[in-house]
């Protein structure tokens, strides 16, 4: 019954263990071989001639990455490569002295005098924080004479001095900064300047894993730090496999894994980094984190927050979210009630969030669909003869995403048909307007969020969650979790359709000839009312007075 093993919950790399038991002896891939896309760019940027001389590149905005540039552009050409963090206009021109008779008595030479014939790395930041100084570079690459700044402006030079450099400048800069600068300048990628960007992830194949393995090994050598075993590895690798939020793809991102290995290293005997110590440093990075999503667990079980994971209920369904706060740097899942009551009506779902102003545009999108499929299911001739209110109860900030869609049909369809809802169960998924069940983010943290509820309220056996199937590359579930689905005492189900979905979490079929299916029940429904439940209208009831 679409029911998942614990294999599937966490990502396998067994199919590696020949590669991985020979780390040590894998050749180093630095930083540089790990960007394909940064290698051909900055190989390209080294031979360009014309005005074409200035490179973009998307990247984390610090000081790091720049430097890795650096290196590696200076490993490609045999010309000054130079890196500021500032672009004061005396710094970037130089500046000159002169006497009372004109007679230039000093000078110092700017950036751009001293990456002559080379190059000149800069952050994005620095050049908005500067706009400014955009036009003079611009102009200089554009093959412009340019000026250094007089340090004593009250004499004037005999004969201002006057410079002409061929240089190319690299620009790094996340891509809010680099959308930004594009503002600045709309000409900008208009025969000036090309784009690159630093890759964050490897999609992680049998032709692949040596190249992984080899960067992994160069950044455990560059930085001295103890070698990995074959289990530290495997760990390392699941855990990227959250990080990046597909089994198939591994993080390249230096700083995230000099951040585990630093702490890792803490727990060693100085020559081998393994399991246990990974182990204790993402475990101890989450221990400082998870003041918020304690706090809010702590609501539930004292009943502040209202989250049942026994018995059935109708119109009342476990979805999931997650939840992002500014400012703070973990995401974590957190289960949501939500709610659909039927009235009579002219077939209207009432989104109380939207209506609220607490949801997103993309929620409210989600209603709409869900609402077209229900409608399309029904083969409905003429309009609902009843009218839904869905709400996330006890919610008090903004909804956004389609993620609920899936769980808000559930209590629609429940409120309908009448048919009660297991509320060991939670949903998250994505529906379009044929009822098929698509993908959604965060599944890591929404499955641990309501494994969480349901492991301080009590197991029963049967608690689980029902995910999309194609998010099951998705999936790398702490170990606690994967445990208890392994000893089943929890459960993951995942489904591709509405009509699988139903089954599980209210135990009847969505459609079909059997008189128990939900459809039926719902047409039934509306049939009964039609027939009896009708009500009579003003006019009808005034004419009843007099009879």
């Amino acid at each position: 019954m679409n029911q998942e093993s614990w294999k599937a919950v966490t990502p396998q790399y067994t199919e590696f263990d020949d590669v991985i038991s020979n780390f040590e002896s894998l050749p180093e891939v630095n930083f540089l071989d790990i960007q394909p896309r940064l290698k051909q760019a900055l190989s390209t940027v080294a031979v360009t001639q014309g005005f074409n001389r200035i490179l973009i590149v998307n990247s984390p905005d610090n000081a790091f990455y720049r430097t890795s540039i650096q290196r590696c552009l200076s490993s490609l050409v045999d010309k000054p490569v130079l890196s500021t963090e500032s672009i004061n206009i005396s710094d970037l021109l130089g500046t000159y002295s002169c006497n009372e008779t004109g007679e230039i008595t000093g000078k110092t030479q700017g950036l751009i005098e001293k990456a002559n014939d080379g190059f000149l790395i800069i952050s994005a930041n620095t050049l908005l924080a500067n706009p400014t100084s955009w036009p003079i570079f611009k102009s200089i690459f554009l093959g412009q004479t340019f000026s250094p700044v007089s340090v004593t402006p009250k004499h004037i030079a005999s004969q201002i001095p006057v410079h002409s450099c061929s240089l190319k400048l690299i620009v790094v800069g996340n891509r809010d900064q680099i959308a930004d600068l594009d503002f600045l300048d709309e000409d900008l990628y208009r025969g000036i300047a090309n784009y690159t960007e630093i890759e964050h992830d490897i999609a992680v194949t049998k032709q692949s894993i040596k190249q992984y393995l080899g960067y992994l090994s160069s950044l455990v050598k560059e930085f001295d730090l103890p070698s990995l075993s074959s289990e530290a590895i495997h760990r390392l690798m699941v855990a990227g496999a959250r990080y990046s939020e597909d089994q198939r793809y591994m993080p390249i991102e230096p700083l995230w894994y000099l951040s585990i290995f630093q702490e890792a290293r803490l727990n060693t005997n100085g020559v081998i980094i393994d399991e246990r110590a990974i182990d204790k440093a993402i475990e101890s990075k989450y221990q400082r984190e998870s003041y918020l999503p304690e706090r809010a667990l702590s609501d539930i079980l004292d009943g502040q927050v209202i989250i049942e994971t026994q018995g059935e209920c109708v119109g009342q369904v476990n979805g999931l979210t997650v939840i992002d706060v500014s400012g703070h740097p973990l995401s974590y899942g957190e289960p949501a009630r939500i709610s659909c009551v039927i009235h009579f009506g002219d077939g209207d779902i009432s989104d109380v969030e939207r209506k609220a102003e607490l949801g997103g545009n993309l929620h409210a999108k989600g209603m709409m669909i869900m609402q077209a499929f229900v409608s399309s299911a029904l083969k409905l001739e003429e309009p609902l003869p009843y009218s839904a209110s869905v709400v996330f109860e006890q919610s008090y900030c903004e909804v956004d995403g389609d993620s609920a869609t899936l769980a808000e049909l559930c209590s629609f369809v429940s409120a309908l048909s009448e048919y009660p809802i297991n509320q060991q169960i939670a949903v998250t998924g994505a529906v379009d307007q044929f009822g098929r069940v698509q993908a959604v983010g965060g599944l890591n943290e929404k499955i641990e969020g309501f494994y969480r509820v349901c492991k301080h309220q009590g197991f029963t056996g049967k608690q689980g969650v029902i995910i999309p199937q194609t998010n099951l590359k998705h999936l790398a579930l702490n170990k606690e979790v994967v445990a208890s689905i392994k000893s089943n005492e929890f459960h993951i189900w995942s489904v591709e359709t509405v009509d699988e979905t139903i089954p599980i979490i209210m135990g009847k079929p969505f459609r079909g000839d059997d008189e128990s299916s939900v459809i039926h029940k719902i047409a039934q429904r509306i049939e009964t009312y039609e027939k009896h439940e009708h009500p009579l209208g003003i006019v009808e009831r005034i004419k009843n007075w007099f009879v």
